[in-house]
């Protein structure tokens, strides 16, 4: 088979021969029970499907219709649920998010090269100076080029030994990502076992392992879909589709993930040496005939002419691909003049990213309006007359805050400039001063909130415009979310998924509304799933939704009654107080011990606190003063929350001090009474959270800045101004190590 590329190219595709007859064979009804029977046709049904969607998703050339596949697919799944012990992880049922689990998800892989990042060329002088350095360097007129879209997605890598997939990783930092194989497995043209053309080419290292890599990306049609969902369910939309492919990626229900319709384009490999080519062209082709999702737009190009002409053809054609690209990357095509070029400490020498360069167009502002962000910032958001940038139509563009828009100078009514930036984010670049409009007025922000009319905060030398009521309904999700997170009031089982049904509901408006829930509440929240077959005892229909049910709800109610004896500490973290972290909730409870002592103190008498100051204690007095916060108060107190501190230390800080292997002879002599410690950097062997409950179940008490009266600073990696204080100060530093004596011993070694 043979397609044309977007440039008009005829690329061929043929590859890959069917394992099975296109239509398959039904399992003999006489066989429905004999298991030996029904696990060899799965295996051929799984054969089948793999087969017909790589026809489908990769060729987009499919051989039989989609109520076939469906048929196949309906087939597999009747067998796995009569023979669960059948089901595979790489069954082509379980690529739309099925049941199988994955606990090693997120966890760290090491990447078997270094994925390197790729210097840029900002305009084509640069790309010309890369050329001709390249040029000198292998010989004028021996070097030719593969020229390739460089797509706009999240870098991932793809492990498969004996041609059968294992793991997909992010990025992360080049050296070290996130185990997403559970995710990725959805994503329908990966495929899970590498085709015989390309298995056949590499011969005696068939068997090995080898690393691909690529983008996983979201469509333009998908991406638009996905926010016009976001919009209908009052969720923030997705910035553009790479964040989106990002997110999508990272979900830990990977049923979300395959609801999220990504793909993928692979053009790399950690060792080239298995696949036996000899060209980054050779590679593609094997790429292609391994099964995987190629970019059909690339070119092998001999002079620095032709990448010109390339570049300029993809600039010309961006709008018209159902997916972004931010720019064309130019390789050496030869792998041994690659290996002659080597790298830089962070990049390949023998390529380069030509980027392009913004498109701008002008519109008129029509309004500026203001959006309510998660925490309550106010962001002035320009509303504009639509007009296509870079393939896309936009009409809004955030505008950040009220010093960007005086530095910008714009006003409604304006006529602006407006292009994306990054070629992803529309921004307004600024207003054509001639064609403003006599009537045009500086914009002001408003003194009460859009979303709830609660009046702005707006502190002395901050440009942010604030929205302090915590039960305004613009920062719902995020402030329940916060609320029940694991430094919080740590309730466990809440998570997005659950809280956006409970908000959908109408069954929360506000942390207090946690406690209100029952179990049949609960257990009546649809999960998003139907019923695959009736069951006439159960009264259930196909189709029907799927309801949580009362085992997981009555989990959730237990867990939210548990955490009403938390200590006021982390319900005042809990409650999302402007500066008021995990560290200064502590020294504060510990100052006023209960609730109605805080409320009751004066402003001084909170800044007097060490470690608090000024700035927080009118942050605090302020949340205080909001008629609207006090109301949710009295209702976590009805519902029978602590909210007050033991001084004795959490239970959470003594559990996880034993977790951790502190013995519990240690914690009940509090050795580091009287000392205060400040944690810095990052900690290889625990979060610093970890490590402040193990230090504060040990007696000590932990803050967030260092000061005088700081009698240790624990500096893990990458430990900055915290650091260079307690030096400056004299303070004892100590190591990662120095924690674990501390533990082991209870005694803090010289520092």
């Amino acid at each position: 088979m043979e397609q044309e590329n977007l440039f008009g190219e005829v690329v061929s595709e043929d590859r890959v021969e069917p394992l099975s007859s296109p239509e398959g064979t039904a399992m003999p009804a006489d066989a429905a029970g004999d298991r030996a029977a029904a696990a060899a046709r799965a295996a051929e049904l799984r054969h089948e499907l793999d087969y017909h969607a790589y026809r489908y998703y990769i060729l987009d050339a499919p051989e039989i219709t989609d109520a076939a596949f469906d048929k196949l697919l309906v087939e597999l799944q009747e067998i796995e649920a009569r023979y669960p012990e059948l089901v595979t992880p790489d069954s082509y049922t379980q690529r739309v998010g099925g049941g199988y689990v994955d606990t090693e998800q997120f966890a760290p892989v090491t990447h078997m090269a270094r994925m390197y990042s790729m210097d840029d060329a900002m305009n084509l002088d640069e790309l010309d100076e890369w050329l001709a350095r390249t040029e000198e360097a292998l010989g004028a007129g021996s070097v030719a080029y593969t020229c390739e879209l460089k797509i706009d997605g999240l870098g991932v890598a793809l492990t498969y030994r004996g041609g059968a997939f294992v793991r997909a990783a992010t990025r992360g930092d080049g050296t070290t990502g996130e185990d997403v194989s559970l995710n990725v497995r959805t994503i329908k043209d990966v495929p899970m076992h590498l085709a015989a053309p390309a298995l056949d080419h590499m011969g005696a290292d068939r068997e090995g392992v080898i690393e691909v890599r690529g983008e996983v990306y979201m469509p333009k049609g998908s991406f638009v879909r996905l926010n016009e969902e976001a919009d209908a369910e009052g969720r923030a939309p997705f910035a553009n589709p790479r964040n989106a492919a990002a997110g999508s990626l990272r979900q830990k229900d990977p049923k979300v993930t395959a609801r999220r319709d990504l793909a993928t384009f692979l053009y790399a490999v950690a060792d080239t040496a298995p696949l036996h080519v000899g060209s980054q062209h050779e590679f593609l082709q094997w790429l292609r005939d391994a099964g995987f999702s190629v970019n059909p737009n690339v070119r092998r190009c001999a002079t620095p002419a032709e990448v010109h002409a390339f570049c300029a053809e993809a600039l010309a054609h961006r709008g018209d691909l159902d997916y972004d690209i931010d720019g064309v990357v130019v390789k050496v095509d030869s792998f041994a003049q690659q290996d002659e070029l080597g790298f830089t400490a962070r990049a390949p020498r023998w390529a380069i990213a030509f980027k392009f360069p913004p498109e701008e167009k002008t519109t008129v502002l029509r309004e500026i309006r203001i959006q309510v962000g998660r925490t309550g910032v106010l962001t002035p958001v320009a509303e504009f007359d639509p007009v296509t940038v870079a393939g896309s139509t936009i009409a809004r563009a955030t505008l950040h805050n009220i010093d960007e828009i005086r530095r910008k100078n714009v006003r409604v009514g304006d006529t602006i400039v407006v292009h994306k930036a990054g070629d992803v984010i529309p921004e307004v670049v600024g207003p054509v001063l001639e064609k403003r409009p006599a009537d045009a007025v500086e914009y002001q922000m408003p003194a009460t909130c859009p979303a709830c009319g609660a009046p702005v905060v707006h502190e002395e030398g901050e440009v942010a415009y604030r929205c302090v009521s915590i039960d305004c309904p613009a920062q719902l999700k995020e402030r329940l979310a916060h609320w029940v997170s694991r430094g919080c009031m740590d309730v466990d089982g809440v998570g997005d998924e659950l809280i956006d049904k409970l908000i959908q509901a109408g069954l929360v408006h506000d942390v207090s509304d946690f406690y209100r829930l029952t179990v049949d509440q609960v257990a009546a929240l649809d999960t998003g799933r139907t019923y695959q077959a009736d069951n006439k005892r159960r009264g259930i229909k196909a189709g029907d939704p799927i309801p949580l049910g009362a085992i997981i709800a009555g989990k959730v109610v237990d867990e939210l009654a548990r955490s009403k004896a938390q200590p006021l500490s982390r319900a005042l973290f809990a409650l999302g107080i402007r500066h008021v972290g995990k560290s200064v909730a502590e020294l504060i409870a510990a100052r006023f011990l209960n609730l109605p002592a805080l409320i009751d103190a004066s402003e001084e008498d909170i800044a007097a606190i060490e470690g608090i100051g000024p700035k927080i204690a009118a942050s605090v007095k302020e949340f205080f003063a909001v008629p609207e916060n006090l109301a949710v108060l009295e209702r976590l107190r009805v519902a029978g929350l602590t909210l007050e501190e033991d001084l004795g230390g959490s239970g959470s800080d003594a559990a996880f001090a034993e977790e951790a292997g502190v013995s519990a002879e240690l914690t009940q002599a509090q050795p580091l009474a009287g000392l205060t410690f400040v944690l810095t950097g990052a900690l290889t062997r625990f979060t610093r959270d970890e490590a402040g409950s193990v230090l504060k179940a040990l007696g000590a008490k932990v803050t967030g800045s260092v000061s005088k009266k700081t009698s240790y600073v624990v500096a893990g990696e990458k430990a900055g101004s915290k650091l260079a204080k307690a030096e400056s100060l004299g303070v004892p530093v100590l190591s990662e190590d120095d924690l674990a004596q501390i533990m082991a011993t209870g005694e803090v070694p010289a520092a």
